[in-house]
């Protein structure tokens, strides 16, 4: 018995690497299959695209940590941080717009590719996020392009 153990490790050991690899292999070839097909601009949105009234429409998710939500985000959105995103999936829906946005785009890009490999075809990432969100004018960056006034 004791030699038929080390054997046995050995043996969960190869078949856990290869589960890992057939699963490696298959990730790889979903996120091949999203590239070839994606547009240019990878789902990005430009804060003065989303004109004030739609953002009641979409779900607008914050993939900052909690403090930096904490201490300001969009309103009504929603604290994911960017990491979370797949495991939190189920409270995401694929039937609205999300608007995915954190500091400056980056790690909001990060988690939105993540999405949309998983098969959330509704996401947008907010380019520049956070920071170029607020110098645009916010909620009113839409308006404020467009020449019209912002409305309070």
């Amino acid at each position: 018995m004791k030699r038929l153990l080390p054997l046995l490790c050995i043996a969960l050991s190869c078949s856990t690497l290869n589960a890992w690899a057939d699963n490696k292999a298959a990730a790889v070839d979903e996120m091949a299959g999203y590239l070839d097909f994606v547009d240019y601009g990878g789902a990005t949105i430009f804060p003065e695209q989303i004109p004030k009234s739609e953002y009641p429409r979409m779900m607008v998710i914050d993939a900052r940590d909690a403090g930096q939500f904490e201490k300001e985000h969009i309103p009504g959105a929603v604290n994911i941080e960017w990491r979370q995103v797949l495991a939190r999936s189920s409270q995401i829906p694929k039937d609205k717009p999300v608007l995915l946005y954190c500091n400056t785009g980056s790690l909001s890009a990060q988690a939105g590719f993540a999405l949309r490999v998983a098969g959330w075809e509704n996401v947008k990432i907010l380019q520049g996020g956070f920071a170029e969100w607020k110098a645009k004018g916010g909620l009113d960056a839409n308006a404020k392009a467009g020449g019209a006034q912002p409305s309070h």
